[in-house]
């Protein structure tokens, strides 16, 4: 070490402003156009939509327009809606284990407020008119320069209108990071598509602004197979079977449609639902994907849509930024459930191929991957 580096002092230590906390937070939370829209179809799904339309523009980078028709927001909640730690869904923090909505903890308008520009028209049932806002950094803004604050009425429909432009205007690492506007949309219509197979009594609807159709487009009380068959295709759809099975005593139920062992795909397509949210969960995709490895045929992949519903205290929703991962009690028995239910369902299926039960991976190799939450 130098003498000049052993004589210079450290730098102090200082308090970040309110502004860079909120950037900062902003962008672990918000780190694509497809995690702002997951927020805001989840935010459009707590609020009892039955039909969601997306628009988007340039891989959503330039605009994402999402429109329910849910309750809206009350006119009285604009100014606060934007705000950071503001939730209609949450009062203290043991509410945590019961919680059974999808938003929770009012940082998903917050953080898209701060890397966008965006707006808010919204018009409840019992309103004569709707109301429209604009917001930055979590504050109401004036539409235009010199203009008020407040939130103006305007024609609308029942439900709200949420429109980010610019996303991540003032983060230019970031946004140069993300220039494949195809890529990103493909992402976008990923997660949308998702969504449409698990809430398949709620009409989706997914377009490039200036299309002449919509790439998704789903019907109001469609089944999730129908939405299967729409969006992954007929061949996908008819090799499905369907999996249902609970257990009182611990306290969990999951259902869905799995691949038969005849089916025949070289892509992976693994949607798993937890409580109604989407989630990643390795321990579970391993399972079930080493299980099929010797039951398809060779180099074919399978594809797998499973409900898992567990009671909610048993599930901790809050280890995530994105909430895209959670973690719950009795993992292994849940997990060693699942590969049961499926390698039983398979080998029903099936008239031509035996699976065998020596295939599934071992239950203790499993548990090195799973953590129980009491460790937390």
């Amino acid at each position: 070490m130098s003498s000049e580096s052993a004589k210079r002092k450290p730098a102090p230590i200082r308090k970040l402003e309110e502004s860079v906390i909120n950037r900062i937070a902003a962008g672990e939370i918000i780190n694509r156009p497809s995690n702002a829209l997951k927020e805001l179809l989840e935010n459009s799904l707590d609020a009892g939509a039955t039909s969601i339309s997306i628009g988007v523009k340039d891989g959503g980078l330039k605009l994402l327009q999402i429109q329910d028709n849910g309750h809206g927001i009350r006119t009285e909640d604009l100014p606060l809606v934007c705000e950071r730690f503001t939730t209609s869904k949450l009062k203290v923090y043991e509410d945590l284990s019961t919680i059974q909505t999808y938003g929770f903890r009012g940082e998903a308008l917050a953080s898209i407020s701060h890397v966008s520009h965006l707006s808010i028209t919204t018009k409840q049932a019992d309103s004569e008119c709707a109301y429209k806002a604009s917001y930055s950094d979590g504050k109401l803004v004036p539409a235009k320069p010199g203009g008020s604050c407040e939130p103006e009425p305007c024609a609308g429909n029942n439900g709200t209108i949420l429109v980010a432009e610019d996303l991540f205007y003032n983060i230019p690492s970031r946004k140069s990071a993300l220039k494949n506007s195809r890529d990103e949309y493909n992402r976008i219509f990923e997660v949308a598509s998702r969504y449409a197979v698990h809430n398949a009594g709620v009409a989706f609807t997914c377009r490039k602004i200036g299309a002449p159709k919509a790439d998704l487009n789903t019907l109001q009380g469609a089944t999730a197979i129908t939405n299967i068959r729409q969006i992954f295709g007929a061949k996908v759809a008819s090799s499905l079977v369907d999996i249902d099975h609970s257990d009182d005593h611990y306290a969990f139920r999951f259902k869905g449609q799995i691949s038969s062992a005849s089916h025949e795909m070289h892509k992976s397509i693994f949607l798993l639902f937890i409580n109604h949210r989407l989630v990643d969960h390795t321990p579970i995709k391993r399972a079930v994907e080493s299980l099929y490895t010797s039951v398809l045929p060779k180099a074919s992949r399978p594809f797998v849509y499973l409900d898992l519903q567990i009671k909610p205290e048993n599930v901790d929703v809050n280890v995530h930024p994105t909430k895209r991962e959670v973690r719950f009690l009795n993992e292994d028995t849940i997990v060693a459930a699942i590969v049961d239910c499926i390698h039983k369902k398979l080998m029903s299926s099936s008239s031509s191929k035996t699976i065998a039960l020596q295939s599934v991976p071992d239950i203790d190799a499993r548990a090195e991957l799973t953590h129980d939450i009491s460790t937390l």
